[in-house]
């Protein structure tokens, strides 16, 4: 009987191994339409607190802190998120959603950016499976001009630990890490450090798809990296 579940598990995680590469081969993305965004010429962005779809409260914390990095990078001016989230707490918004409803025109208002970076939280956290437990986070996010009112840009990118290839001696080993690893995940938030790296293959200049170098950059006007 023994034998019999560990040749199911084998199966099942071969298959799954399968699936997950199969997916990351079908993830390529076509080339972005960067015509909208080359017209709007924005030279300052506010980043707006992201929406949380996945089942962690740390999500929209742990991703918005980071997200001001890539762009500042990539040569624009972005709104401190310390002031960002005063303004709305001062205005009396302080949940996510009820911020992504404020128009372009009150927010051009607000802060007089002449973007905004809506983001989107699809995965967060560390999820335990049956020999394995990796963080994942997983970003949505796209660009909208609050001059106008048009989307300039949108992108997907996401992080995970099961990058990180790991030999195992033996099947109980595996399964005694997965269990550390999900324990020590979910209590120090292992997902913030994942969220970076996801953020700056999102938000990035230098990365297939990503943002246009800003007019702050050396590289200005500089042709964007081709599709994921």
């Amino acid at each position: 009987m023994i034998s019999i579940n560990l040749h199911r598990i084998v199966l099942s995680c071969t298959l799954g191994i399968c699936a997950f590469v199969t997916g990351c081969a079908t993830q390529s993305r076509p080339p972005a339409d960067y015509a909208a965004f080359l017209d709007a010429k924005p030279a300052s962005l506010l980043v707006l607190p992201p929406l949380n779809d996945s089942t962690d409260v740390k999500a929209t914390p742990g991703v918005w802190a980071q997200a001001t990095q890539p762009l500042a990078e990539a040569g624009y001016y972005v709104m401190p998120i310390t002031l960002v989230d005063e303004t709305f707490k001062q205005n009396g918004l302080t949940a996510a959603a009820d911020i992504h409803e404020v128009s372009a025109q009150k927010l051009q208002e607000f802060f007089g950016a002449d973007a905004a970076v809506y983001l989107r939280v699809k995965q967060y956290g560390t999820r335990y499976s049956v020999i394995s437990s990796d963080t994942v986070v997983a970003v949505e996010a796209r660009i909208v001009d609050l001059r106008t009112g048009k989307q300039l840009w949108e992108g997907a990118a996401k992080a995970s630990s099961a990058e990180q290839q790991q030999n195992q001696s033996s099947l109980v080993s595996m399964l005694v890490t997965a269990v550390v690893k999900q324990i020590v995940g979910t209590v120090t938030d292992a997902g913030f450090n994942y969220a970076g790296i996801a953020n700056q293959r999102l938000l990035g200049a230098a990365v297939p798809n990503g943002v246009l170098y800003g007019p702050r950059s050396p590289n200005a006007g500089k042709p964007p990296v081709g599709p994921r």
